[in-house]
C-alpha cells in the first residue's frame, strides 16, 4: 500500500457491518510511501500515527476526484430526469 500526504486511508471497521474509518493522510513516515501514515479522522477530528491492516485501503487524489465527478455527473442526470418528469404533469 503506497500513499502520499492528500490521499484518504480507509479501514473497514473489525465487525461484519462495521462503520468504515475514513480519514485524510497528512504524512507518510517511509520513503518508499509505505505505513505508517500520519492520519487525521474525519469522524472525530482526531490526528493519529498509523500502520494499517490488510483490509485497508488508499484512495488518491486523483481517484476521489474522479468519483466526485462520477458522482456529479449522475446527480446532473437524476436532476435532469426530474425536470422533465415535472414539465410533464398529468391531469386526470
Amino acid at each position: 500500500m503506497h500513499a502520499q500526504p492528500g490521499d484518504w486511508l480507509v479501514v473497514k471497521g473489525p465487525w461484519v457491518d462495521a462503520p468504515e474509518q475514513r480519514g485524510r493522510i497528512l504524512e507518510v513516515r517511509s520513503a518508499d510511501g509505505t505505513p505508517p501514515y500520519v492520519v487525521r479522522w474525519t469522524a472525530d477530528d482526531h490526528v493519529s500515527t498509523v500502520f494499517p491492516g490488510p483490509d485497508a485501503v488508499v484512495v488518491t487524489a486523483e481517484e476521489e476526484q474522479a468519483a466526485e465527478v462520477r458522482a456529479r455527473t449522475r446527480f446532473e442526470r437524476v436532476r435532469q430526469y426530474l425536470r422533465e418528469e415535472d414539465g410533464h404533469v398529468r391531469v386526470r
